[in-house]
């Protein structure tokens, strides 16, 4: 039995076996990074089961029982092994199960036995990253921060946002990204104040805040950062504004330790801003892990009660936005240790000129 398998919590949660439909914790769990699977595990077993077209890619990944199902729905072969093995009470991902999924499973499970929803079960053992997954985390940090360096060239007047995210986004594939980790936030003056905003066809002009959130998706694990530079000479105003944002992030960043909860992080940030006269613009939390996806428990939020432990990877993100003016946000990911933390992140966080 695999540790992570071996960590799920069969007896507190009385349950013979657990459906695990999500595909992060299926590859999480198997190995198996196909779009198409539903793994059925027990104290004993785990069986994958997917369909032809990727038969051949889940035997070369998977050191489970591999089950090709050629006719019907995935869950229709599981409910067969269910049957077969007089398991009674099954487990299934409540967030993560579609309810029609759920319906057909519940209507043709064998007379007796039951769905017990068991909710984040395997998200909570993916908090703490193995070597290896620290090691993936890295190497995805790396290109993209190679991948922010060599696109900032391209920042130059009458650029257009969207022409940015996909120059960013290009640069990541080139330094070995499967993919970006998100849609690319880029965002130009007054735009900025938008926490998410989407890339848009507006013409980078003089004077302008640039604001760009970026991940890249390397080996399966995602990375996450903010940097804010500016299109000409900064008012004073902006340089405050950045300041400020700045000694937050630093704030939080000291705060970070193993035994420490998520809420006090958020609220060494929170703090710093409101000092500043920014505590209302704040409009988020301070951060949150990720790794298979790039929002993943723990949330570091006001009122977020789960202790950090060591092996966790977070993002440490404050940021403040003021209608009409414009956002700052400066983002890194990190790494919880036992004394404190590890900042992944090597692009410099000076507020940068074009």
């Amino acid at each position: 039995m695999s540790p992570e398998r071996s960590s799920i919590p069969f007896g507190e949660f009385k349950i013979d076996a657990l459906l695990v439909s999500a595909l992060p914790n299926i590859r999480y769990l198997s190995g198996f990074t196909g779009d198409h699977a539903l793994l059925l595990v027990s104290p004993e077993s785990l069986t994958l089961f997917t369909d032809p077209r990727f038969t051949i890619q889940a035997s070369e990944e998977c050191t489970c029982a591999v089950k090709t199902v050629t006719k019907g729905p995935l869950d229709t072969a599981a409910v067969a092994q269910i049957g077969r093995n007089r398991w009674k009470r099954i487990g299934f991902e409540a967030s993560r199960m579609t309810y029609d999924v759920y319906l057909r499973i519940k209507t043709s499970l064998p007379l007796g036995a039951t769905l017990k929803p068991v909710g984040s079960v395997i998200e909570k053992l993916r908090m703490i990253k193995s070597p290896e997954e620290v090691a993936r985390i890295r190497k995805s940090v790396l290109t993209n921060s190679r991948a922010f360096a060599k696109a900032i060239p391209s920042m130059r007047t009458g650029i257009s946002e969207s022409a940015i995210a996909a120059e960013v986004e290009y640069q990541m594939r080139r330094f070995g990204a499967e993919k970006s980790a998100f849609d690319t936030i880029v965002a130009f003056g007054a735009r900025s104040a938008l926490p998410h905003a989407r890339p848009t066809s507006g013409r980078l002009g003089n004077d302008e805040l640039v604001l760009i959130d970026m991940g890249s998706c390397q080996d399966g694990y995602m990375s996450d950062m903010t940097r804010v530079l500016f299109h000409g000479r900064p008012s004073p105003r902006v340089r405050t504004m950045y300041n400020a944002v700045a000694k937050a992030q630093l704030a939080a960043l000291d705060a970070v330790r193993a035994g420490v909860t998520a809420g006090h992080v958020d609220r060494q940030a929170r703090k710093i801003l409101e000092a500043e006269g920014l505590g209302k613009e704040f409009v988020h939390s301070t951060g949150h892990g990720l790794g298979l996806e790039i929002h993943e428990p723990p949330r570091l939020g006001k009122r977020d009660k789960t202790r950090l432990e060591a092996g966790m990877v977070i993002t440490i993100e404050p940021g403040a936005y003021i209608r009409g003016f414009g956002g700052i946000r400066i983002e890194d990911t990190v790494l919880v240790t036992k004394t404190g933390c590890e900042i992944l992140t090597p692009t410099s966080k000076e507020l940068m000129l074009l």
